[in-house]
């Protein structure tokens, strides 16, 4: 067989993660049901690599390893198909096999469904046999093949939780690192802006201690961010709080934190909506900042004074929110990709590190909302939020 095929199918296994973790207790009632379905005392689940068969579910005998030259399901990696076998001493394939003749078992009726995998991949059988001559009906062959795809569900399931489990840790690792990185640097801007604030000679410039009184409000709003974001991440997506949060004030708040940004470059924002959000308010916070925050971005880098009008409406069950730019767009094939960790978009010289839309998404997940990019009708992005009231 081609190596290129056997590293596909050891690859393949191998992200199935069956050597370690909890059995698979959900495979171990296929078999019982393909055994009982076809009239059979045995069923088994059968992973074969380029050097055994692993039998890791089974019902009628204790599942157990053996080559894969003694497998009678080895052919299945070749021609990946069902197979109906009434009486396994009659046919050339199996009469001399250890699972036929006595030395391994005494199989007489044999039957197996191959597992393919969605790639298309080959990795074992369903199998169902006997010590009797058997047969299988329409129906029960059927059957068979239909159970055969459910075990491929099953190990698909487990192999996206374990993905999704290390996905998170690595989520919260990194969330641990940024935070770190950030607080160190905004503690001592903290402290800088207090000092400064103190000083008597700000007495007599009430325009520089109103900045410096913003600045230390800006700078306690970003800890306390910094600090729920990694909360957020720490709990794998855990439910946000759910409280009415008014979009005027949550656009205000977001003007505050973007204020060095709008004010070098113009930017002008308008808010058409007078409707309150549901969700948590700290969150919903970071997802309009990041939205916001890319529209003058990629406007301004475009050479355009940015102008961003926020808007909300009403639908069944649901609140929409858009936020409309005048800026270059983003390209359709680019409209899905944007949005996973460590992408960006090409429209512009690439800044920052890729994580922006990507929080985006996992907020509007954790509140069982859907998030995407459209044009907006002055041909700039259209991103929209639409989040369950």
């Amino acid at each position: 067989m081609p190596a290129a095929i056997e590293t596909a199918r050891r690859e393949a296994i191998a992200a199935y993660d069956l050597d370690s973790g909890p059995r698979m207790v959900d495979l171990d009632g296929l078999v019982q049901v393909a055994a009982a379905l076809c009239g059979v005392s045995t069923a088994v689940v059968n992973i074969i690599d380029d050097r055994q068969q692993h039998q890791i579910a089974a019902v009628g005998f204790e599942p157990a390893v053996c080559s894969r030259e003694d497998s009678m399901c080895a052919v299945t990696l070749d021609d990946p198909k069902l197979r109906v076998i009434h009486d396994a001493r009659a046919d050339a394939r199996w009469a001399d096999n250890p699972f036929v003749t006595g030395e391994i078992g005494n199989v007489r009726f044999y039957a197996s469904s191959p597992l393919v995998t969605p790639e298309g991949v080959t990795i074992g059988t369903l199998c169902v046999f006997d010590e009797d001559v058997h047969d299988l009906t329409v129906e029960q062959r059927l059957a068979l093949d239909t159970l055969a795809d459910q075990v491929v569900d099953a190990l698909e399931l487990r192999r996206i939780s374990r993905e999704l489990q290390s996905s998170n840790e690595q989520l919260e690792r990194f969330a641990a690192q940024v935070s770190h990185d950030l607080r160190n640097p905004l503690a001592a801007i903290v402290g800088f802006v207090e000092l400064a604030a103190d000083s008597p000679e700000l007495a007599d410039a009430p325009q520089a201690a109103a900045a410096l009184g913003r600045a230390e409000a800006a700078a306690e709003r970003m800890s306390a961010l910094i600090g729920d974001l990694l909360s957020f991440a720490k709990l794998g997506g855990a439910q946000p709080r759910r409280q009415p949060v008014d979009l005027a004030d949550l656009v205000e708040a977001v003007r505050e934190d973007l204020q060095g940004e709008i004010a070098g470059t113009g930017t002008e924002i308008t808010v058409h909506a007078d409707i309150d959000l549901i969700g948590d308010p700290t969150l919903l916070r970071a997802m309009l900042q990041n939205l916001v925050g890319n529209a003058i971005k990629f406007t301004w880098a475009d050479g355009r004074a940015p102008r961003i009008a926020v808007s909300a409406e009403t639908m069944p069950g649901a609140l929409r929110l858009t936020i409309d730019d005048n800026g270059p767009g983003v390209p359709v094939e680019q409209r899905e990709r944007v949005f996973e960790l460590m992408e960006r978009g090409t429209t512009q010289e690439p800044t920052g590190l890729g994580i922006g839309l990507s929080t985006c998404r996992r907020i509007v997940d954790a509140h069982g909302g859907t998030i995407g990019i459209d044009e907006a009708p002055d041909g700039g992005a259209r991103s929209w939020v639409v989040l369950p009231r």
